[in-house]
């Protein structure tokens, strides 16, 4: 895992063709704004979280945010364990962002 500010996690985010935005936020979270392309799997559903993440492909790039960055953290350090190649934990998560975002 690597901590990234907004800065830092957009320019790489940029020039990564292996990157997947990951959101880990709740549904009513999300609701209130996301960031574009991102896939939502809510780290509170706990095995739920975890048998979604198994799906993902481990050899892409992992960009992970939540609304604080700490979720976020705890999602990069599991799929550390999981065998993934490369985690980004977005430090002040969705409530500093600010890059563009979207609404449902």
């Amino acid at each position: 895992m690597k901590e990234l500010n907004q800065e830092d996690w957009q320019e790489k985010l940029k020039n990564d063709d292996d990157a997947v935005i990951l959101d880990v936020r709740t549904e009513e979270e999300v609701e209130e704004g996301y960031i574009p392309d991102s896939k939502n799997i809510d780290i509170y559903k706990g095995q739920g979280f975890i048998n979604e993440v198994e799906k993902l492909d481990k050899s892409k790039h992992y960009y992970i945010y939540c609304r604080s960055g700490k979720r976020s953290s705890q999602a990069c350090t599991l799929l550390d364990q999981m065998g993934f190649s490369e985690t980004y934990n977005l430090l002040g998560g969705f409530s500093e962002w600010e890059g563009e975002t979207a609404h449902n």
